[in-house]
């Protein structure tokens, strides 16, 4: 099979990931001790949560790509499965977006939080269908899903936290 030779490659992005994870959970304490910003049940959903969903969906990504298979169909279920639940999960998501008052989402909003994502989540699919008959190609899609997953991540936690930066030195100047 294929995949040894992209070993490396997830060891670096699902480690990242994983500790981006947790580097995340600074991000929800800062937010909690906002005085300008006081996240609601509904916020967190619709702006934190998706940041460890798509963290931890990079680690499964790994984890599947490590894992010692005897042949490629657990993964082809595995991406197939993610990419759906990923799916169904931004469209979700984007609904829950649109719901809150606190926050008025903004066009980089919806490509980072709807459309980057969703993009990703579909390539899973994509690849599981198409591993079977042309797996380099494949992993090279799954590779470029999992990268924009953890950009999107990034892109996500350093938003909120700016967003907070910004709100407090606002409220600090009159």
């Amino acid at each position: 099979m294929p995949f040894s030779s992209w070993e490396s490659f997830y060891v670096i992005i699902g480690s990242s990931g994983a500790a981006l994870t947790g580097l995340n959970f600074v991000v929800i304490a800062l937010t909690a001790e906002s005085r300008v910003v006081k996240p609601t049940p509904a916020l967190i959903r619709a702006y934190e949560t998706p940041t460890i969903v798509h963290f931890c969906a990079v680690l499964l990504v790994s984890a599947l790509m490590s894992a010692p298979w005897q042949s490629m169909e657990p993964i082809r279920v595995g991406f197939a499965a993610s990419g759906i639940a990923g799916m169904v999960y931004v469209l979700t998501l984007m609904l829950m977006i649109a719901r809150p008052k606190e926050y008025q989402p903004e066009a980089e909003d919806w490509i980072w939080r709807g459309i980057f994502p969703f993009l990703a989540y579909t390539a899973l699919v994509i690849a599981a269908m198409v591993l079977g008959r042309h797996p380099e190609t494949a992993l090279f899609v799954v590779a470029g899903a999992s990268l924009l997953l953890l950009y999107v991540g990034i892109h996500n936690a350093w938003d909120t936290v700016t967003y907070i930066v910004f709100k407090r030195q606002g409220e600090s100047n009159p």
